[in-house]
């Protein structure tokens, strides 16, 4: 990626590279479906891997894998209560980012994207 250089100081583009390398890792655990899914149910509030599992249809197995790498992404905290432990997002600006991709793809009403038009979209709330 070629920046001008009246655009960007060398400086600037060092940490422009830094911020743009960061969110390609976002952008790629973003990505799949699963994580994505996940990441849309917690960002309305915190999940137990049962509720999780339960909501997608999906075995522990592959939910607690996918909760693995979004919690060694840093994308995900939890808080325990007894023997129960909640997911939630651990930055709220990430979260913010997620209402936003819920609010296009996955609440029902106007404005929302409609089924098909980009993939199977769910009703996950």
């Amino acid at each position: 990626m070629k920046m001008d250089a009246q655009v960007v100081g060398g400086g600037e583009l060092a940490d422009f590279r830094s911020k743009a390398r960061a969110a390609s890792g976002l952008l790629k655990a973003l990505s799949h479906e699963t994580r994505l899914l996940i990441l849309c149910m917690v960002s309305r509030e915190e999940k137990t891997v049962s509720e999780i599992e339960k909501l997608l249809g999906l075995q522990q197995a592959v939910v607690s894998q996918q909760l693995a790498r979004l919690r060694a992404d840093k994308i995900l905290e939890t808080r325990r209560d007894g023997r129960q432990i909640y997911y939630r997002i651990a930055d709220p600006q990430l979260n913010e980012l997620i209402s936003v991709l819920y609010k296009m793809y996955c609440e029902p009403g106007p404005g929302s994207v409609p089924v098909g038009a980009a993939g199977d979209a769910a009703d996950i709330a």
